[in-house]
């Protein structure tokens, strides 16, 4: 257990110093954008006003997805006090690889019980580790985006 705390915590530790890393680097942007405006040329003020833009847009994609980390941890949590966290046991190469026929195979009898309990977050939890291992990264997060919104209706 020791392990897996000081592990979380290293990998908070992580992304709040690419978070912060981040700020940074928004922050030299939108400084960047405000000098562009303040030249009072038509081509400055335009340049700076659209890169001014981009740290609001990068400041909500952040905010957004911290806010979905926060709760996919908070799922894990309840899954793990139940004793029904997904369990990575599947099959792999030498190089860590997964076996992908296995995982697609687990991945159909996720997608089973997501679609029988369509209204039941846990089921969209365990099929967004499915999609994960069958390789399929953006679905993977849709599904943990439905179970958010399932879990917190």
């Amino acid at each position: 257990m020791a392990s897996s705390s000081r592990t979380r915590r290293t990998a908070v530790a992580g992304a709040v110093v690419l978070t912060a890393l981040l700020g940074v680097y928004v922050w030299l942007v939108a400084a960047r954008s405000v000098a562009l405006i303040q030249t009072g040329k038509v081509v400055g003020i335009l340049l700076g006003v659209a890169f001014l833009i981009l740290p609001l847009v990068v400041i909500w994609l952040v905010v957004r997805e911290w806010m979905l980390a926060i709760d996919v941890q908070r799922m894990a949590d309840e899954l793990a006090a139940g004793d029904e966290l997904p369990v990575d046991d599947l099959p792999r190469s030498p190089g860590g690889r997964i076996d992908r026929s296995v995982a697609r195979e687990r991945f159909d009898a996720a997608r089973d019980v997501a679609e029988d309990a369509p209204e039941d977050w846990r089921s969209w939890y365990h099929l967004a580790f499915a999609y994960d291992a069958a390789g399929d990264r953006k679905r993977a997060r849709e599904s943990l985006r439905t179970a958010r919104r399932l879990y917190r209706a």
